[in-house]
């Protein structure tokens, strides 16, 4: 059994209490069933007796320089528009907020205001309305994508944003595997333009390694769809593939593709994407050395991660952990990893979903507490504005 030491070298807060007490429950519950089965659940998965990584130094500490939104529903998807306002999606009610640009300086935002609705969302389970993205040419198009889950797969719809309302979503694409887990749901545009999205294996494993599956891969669409010219696969919207569940994806400055990935029973993951990589799953989870597949660049215990967001900034990918309530700052170069992870915010917050570069530089956390998962307290899930050093 781990064995768990409470540090009371701050006040103690309600989340810290939240935290320690949880930590505690968790070590007794692990004596008492002893070797019991290993949960299969996509966010929560069964604590690993070692880890990597290391508690975050002062010299790259971020700093909550204040709460830009507050009593929201399950924030999953966050994406800018060009007036540095944002979108946000609620994954279990299908609603669309925006916040405000001034509420990126107050201490203490409110709840924001609805744009829209998206239709056909069937929330349950880890499914619902996921990721947001908007359009490179948003100002010529207006439009903002959205991954939902409806009551026959996963999809990915894009809605005109007018007078600051969403429209009626234009399917782009369906028969995206669906399950009550390993939904994936991250969506991003590329520096070429095109649509990228991760998926999960629908708790199919045999899904991640066929490629006639859009389960368990990263795609890779024009704006309007289609498989994105230059794809590995002929005619097939497949980037990579060999995933488990992938629900953060960024890109560096060198254009290069990250993606954060739910491990089963032992490790999480962070990948270097290439282009028709296979990365490994279900035969490999974390390093193996597999010559068939590629091995992540870092790996955590699935206690200490259950990656979700991912964002690049200041020589760092910054990548959200819900079981883990933490985040990790990952140091990275020309598409190597140039220094251990550090964590931040380690058990202050609760489960972390979402992690996002604002148009000012600063990043927008967004919390994940009340997901069926988490502890809520009086005002999550909230997004949280944070400075770098």
């Amino acid at each position: 059994m781990r064995r768990v030491r409470l540090l009371l070298a701050r006040p103690v807060t309600s989340a810290v209490r939240r935290a320690a007490i949880g930590s505690v429950t968790a070590a007794l519950v692990a004596g008492a069933v002893g070797c019991s089965p290993a949960s299969r659940s996509g966010e929560d998965t069964r604590p690993s007796p070692t880890g990597t990584g290391s508690t975050g130094d002062a010299a790259h500490r971020p700093r909550v320089a204040g709460t830009v939104a507050t009593g929201l529903a399950a924030p999953w998807g966050i994406a800018f528009l060009p007036d540095r306002s944002a979108l946000v999606a609620e994954r279990d009610t299908g609603r669309v907020r925006r916040i405000l640009p001034g509420a990126a300086g107050r201490d203490q935002g409110g709840r924001p205001g609805e744009v829209g609705r998206v239709p056909g969302v069937q929330s349950g389970g880890e499914g619902g309305l996921l990721g947001l993205a908007v359009g490179p040419t948003f100002d010529k198009e207006p439009y903002v994508y959205a991954y939902l889950t409806t009551a026959r797969d996963n999809r990915i719809v894009r809605m005109r944003y007018v007078g600051r309302r969403l429209g009626t979503p234009e399917v782009l694409v369906s028969g995206i595997p669906s399950a009550g887990v390993h939904n994936g749901g991250r969506l991003v545009f590329g520096p070429d333009g095109m649509l990228y999205a991760g998926t999960g294996d629908a708790s199919d494993t045999d899904n991640a390694q066929n490629r006639r599956s859009l389960g368990g891969k990263i795609l890779r669409l024009t704006p309007d769809g289609k498989p994105a010219p230059g794809n590995p696969f002929g005619d097939s919207p497949v980037w990579s593939y060999g995933h488990r569940n992938v629900q953060g994806l960024a890109f560096d400055p060198g254009g290069r593709l990250w993606a954060s990935e739910f491990g089963q029973d032992t490790w999480d993951e962070l990948n270097l994407i290439r282009r028709g990589g296979n990365y490994g799953w279900p035969q490999a989870e974390g390093v193996s050395q597999d010559r068939r597949s590629l091995d992540p660049v870092a790996q955590w215990p699935t206690s200490e991660a259950s990656p979700s967001g991912l964002a690049y900034a200041d020589g760092a990918l910054w990548m959200a952990g819900l079981r883990g309530h933490r985040l990790w700052r990952i140091p990275v170069r020309d598409g190597h990893r140039t220094g251990e992870p550090q964590a931040y915010l380690t058990g202050t917050y609760g489960r972390l979903r979402t992690i996002a570069v604002a148009p000012d530089g600063s990043l927008w956390l967004s919390t994940s507490n009340t997901d069926g998962r988490g502890a809520p307290e009086p005002g999550d899930d909230r997004v949280l504005r944070l400075r770098l050093p």
